[in-house]
């Protein structure tokens, strides 16, 4: 496949793993990156920006592909040196960055400086646009039905993706409910020029998480995740579990803050259950496109699958769509 992503990343297919926090590492962005797609490491998934460097160079001893390094860059309760960061990902040689949260602005000199393309994650045309006048080579966009936070606007894909291609000059990659080929073709008809895949490559053989997570997720249907933190304005869609059930109870309470919830949405104990597969242990992200996956394919496999079922898609809307002789 040839469009403006496949031009900007180097790769075979416009198809890129989303960075996800303690899923991507080495294994499964190599993994992606061999199958023909954009493989992401994320940067805050090692623990200083020194891990970082050396996870990129473990990544490098197994794929001889492109692949990528997701900074997002949010409020935490510790401070992050995201300068460090960043400077280890210019200097690294990867050929792009995926950036998220807040504007990346502060950070687009540098990148450009070190010949690093930047995709930005946005859940909204008006940042997108923001985006694209910081100087950003293309923008992932978003729509309600992406894992993790998709915004307050709630607009889903069908919508999101045609306003953005209409408005914005650079590519546009889309997200959010990216299952499989059907879902790459749609994208592709309302004017996205790749699709950006999180829950998808998370349940794939290579993804470093508990196989008992794997094996939950890939049960749900779409009506398997739920919204968080939608008190708090800071909305986050995740697998329908213990801890986000009792998340949402303790949000409804009058007055509730974040501190109310605090202990049980902390990083290390989501960590603890993508590593050790209890499912309710603590959060585990996902959205709900996982109602259209009902397998843990290896990454191959689903790369594979997903351009043959994206032709037979636009081959089947063609044929219905042909004038008669």
């Amino acid at each position: 496949m040839k469009t403006r992503i496949t031009e900007l990343t180097g790769t075979r297919y416009p198809i890129i793993q989303g960075g996800m926090q303690w899923v991507g590492r080495a294994e499964l962005a190599s993994a992606v990156s061999n199958a023909g797609g954009l493989g992401i490491l994320t940067a805050l998934t090692q623990p200083t920006p020194e891990a970082l460097a050396d996870e990129i160079e473990r990544c490098r001893t197994m794929t001889d592909k492109p692949f990528g390094v997701n900074l997002t860059i949010l409020p935490t309760a510790q401070p992050v040196p995201y300068e460090a960061y960043a400077e280890v990902i210019a200097g690294s040689g990867v050929g792009v960055v995926e950036t998220a949260g807040r504007s990346p602005a502060e950070f687009i000199a540098r990148f450009k400086q070190a010949g690093v393309k930047i995709v930005h994650k946005c859940t909204a045309v008006r940042h997108a646009l923001s985006a694209q006048r910081a100087g950003v080579d293309a923008v992932s966009i978003d729509g309600f039905e992406a894992a993790g936070h998709p915004g307050e606007d709630d607009i889903p894909g069908m919508v999101l993706i045609p306003a953005a291609a209409r408005a914005l000059d650079i590519p546009i990659l889309a997200a959010g409910g990216m299952a499989d080929g059907r879902s790459m073709a749609a994208a592709l008809a309302l004017g996205a020029e790749g699709v950006t895949m999180g829950t998808r490559f998370m349940l794939t053989k290579e993804a470093p998480i508990h196989e008992a997570i794997k094996q939950a997720v890939v049960q749900g249907t779409e009506r398997d995740t739920t919204l968080i933190f939608r008190q708090l304005r800071n909305t986050a869609r995740v697998f329908r579990n213990a801890v986000a059930e009792e998340v949402n109870v303790r949000e409804s309470e009058a007055g509730a803050t974040f501190e109310d919830i605090k202990a049980l949405v902390a990083g290390v104990r989501g960590r603890a259950a993508l590593e050790n597969g209890e499912v309710d242990g603590g959060l585990v992200w996902a959205g709900l496109g996982i109602g259209l996956m009902d397998d843990i394919p290896t990454c191959a496999e689903l790369i594979e699958r997903i351009v043959r079922e994206c032709r037979q898609s636009l081959a089947r809307a063609t044929a219905l769509t042909a004038e008669e002789a």
